[in-house]
């Protein structure tokens, strides 16, 4: 059997695990910010930013993965630490999940940028700013073990939820009063959905936090 590392090298992998972690957090905030930047200001160059960002997302999360993969199969960590490697790879599959869904609002975005403004649209300005307190705030629950801030999270994830049918709705209304309307509007409801995926994405995180803190399922303990 592989001898595990001398501490000194086992705790810097942790370390690194949780950085990596970070700046993936601090990436897809970004990412979440500028897909509805460039919606609300029909910005093209930025929506294709975004795009751009995706593989790159994809490259950090493969690296993470294989950071947690390598800490397991060959430093036979504490059961402490497995647990939180173990789950800092879900962490990491929903984070790839995020970037996937702001790539989509991107492409969106490109689309609607084709055809003329809508007279009138639904601002999904306070949906994104609080999805990305959910992202933010999911990760830093993860990271800290902290229970009490992965419930703010699901909490924060059913806000996002009732936003969404908001702007269903608002859209719907918009499209049965004029029929010209109903391809663009349909793109705006897509973009709604994408931002309520990615509060869902953030709420899986939360519910992981929630184990970390070795308290209830946060969906539970929300109910």
């Amino acid at each position: 059997m592989t001898a595990p590392p001398v501490n000194g090298k086992y705790d810097a992998e942790l370390t690194e695990i949780r950085t990596r972690i970070l700046e993936m957090k601090g990436e897809v905030e970004l990412m979440v910010c500028n897909s509805i930047k460039s919606l609300a200001h029909r910005d093209s160059p930025l929506a294709q930013s975004v795009i751009a960002c995706v593989p790159e997302i994809q490259v950090l999360g493969e690296e993470l993965e294989h950071r947690c993969l390598h800490l397991l199969g060959h430093c036979a960590p504490a059961a402490p630490d497995r647990r939180f490697v173990t789950r800092a790879l879900k962490v990491v599959v929903d984070l790839e999940r995020i970037c996937h869904q702001c790539g989509g609002i991107a492409r969106k975005v490109l689309e609607l940028n084709r055809e003329a403004l809508l007279a009138f649209c639904v601002d999904l300005t306070p949906m994104a700013e609080a999805v990305n307190a959910s992202v933010r705030e999911a990760v830093d629950a993860f990271l800290h073990a902290d229970g009490a801030l992965a419930l703010k999270v699901f909490q924060g994830a059913r806000m996002v939820d009732g936003l969404n049918d908001q702007a269903q709705r608002v859209m719907l209304t918009v499209m049965m009063e004029d029929p010209a309307t109903i391809w663009r509007a349909l793109r705006i409801n897509a973009i709604s959905k994408h931002l309520e995926t990615i509060a869902d994405s953030a709420r899986n995180i939360a519910e992981t936090a929630a184990l970390m803190a070795g308290g209830k399922d946060a969906g539970q303990a929300a109910a």
